[in-house]
């Protein structure tokens, strides 16, 4: 009996002893703290969950916003709301939130140290999303990889390359890096080189290169083709060649022209030179 009256006089929390906890009274405000807890977090719960759905049918509501951006807002959104909602939970039992906070910030630079690759891949995510150097379907060139962009999340970058093999690129490479988006202009001028020989005529090389590839359809006559000589090389004169076209077909134009105009020039009579090496055996 003594034993059991010492155990009930001995203090458990608060300067209260366990007689004191066994009260109707402190069970009953112990009962009201939990139901106003299960309220809060229910509460909590569902305005975290409307946030996030209201502003992702923001994004589906108008074609012009970005969908991956308004995902990104809306999880903070949430994480937000359920971050003051634990903290009001824990305010309804007495804890003092303020150390709370603290702790969380000092636990919060520990791991932001232990992570800083992780974390620079997270901000750089961040900054893609923001800020839409890329998008999903555009072909890039970034970290020296050349490819499809497929996503865009807040750790890394897939790319599908021109083999459609999967390459993962830590968004810290592609944004600190040259991003080069061959899909953001809609026409591209597409380039080459043709030489003929010294005694060729120049003339006739120039109408048959223009003709070869200005009856191609994919061929812009705006802005104005350039078919001019511009070097004088050591076995030929070198043609250069710039004319527009959709960057759709870009890479097939380009390929095409190339046989095109060598199959026409051969017709033509043109002379097409090409290094030759003499081989004198000694005797």
């Amino acid at each position: 009996m003594e034993t059991l009256n010492k155990l009930m006089s001995a203090e458990i929390m608060n300067g209260k002893t366990l007689s004191d906890l066994l009260t109707l009274q402190f069970l009953a405000s112990a009962a009201g703290s939990v139901l106003g807890a299960v309220a809060i977090l229910l509460v909590g719960w569902f305005l975290s969950a409307w946030a996030q759905r209201r502003i992702v049918w923001l994004s589906k509501k108008n074609r012009h916003l970005d969908d991956m951006l308004f995902e990104f807002l809306a999880s903070i959104a949430r994480y937000f709301i359920m971050g003051f909602t634990i903290l009001f939970v824990l305010n309804t039992f007495g804890v003092q939130t303020t150390s709370v906070v603290a702790i969380i910030g000092a636990a919060g630079l520990a791991i932001g140290l232990a992570l800083q690759g992780t974390l620079s891949n997270v901000a750089a995510g961040v900054m893609l999303i923001l800020f839409r150097p890329i998008k999903i379907g555009d072909f890039v060139e970034v970290a020296g990889m050349m490819g499809t962009v497929k996503e865009i999340s807040l750790n890394f970058t897939e790319m599908a390359d021109l083999s459609n093999v999967q390459v993962i690129v830590p968004n810290a490479k592609v944004w600190g890096n040259i991003i080069t988006n061959y899909s953001t202009n809609t026409i591209r001028r597409a380039e080459w080189k043709f030489g003929v020989g010294y005694g060729a005529n120049l003339k006739e090389a120039e109408t048959i290169i223009r003709e070869t590839i200005m009856a191609d359809e994919r061929a812009h006559t705006s802005p104005e083709p350039f078919i001019q000589v511009t070097n004088l090389g050591d076995s030929s004169v070198d043609f250069l060649v710039r004319v527009w076209c959709d960057a759709s077909v870009y890479f097939a134009f380009r390929a095409d022209m190339t046989r095109n105009v060598k199959e026409a020039l051969d017709a033509g009579g043109i002379d097409i030179p090409f290094p030759t090496r003499t081989m004198i055996q000694a005797k």
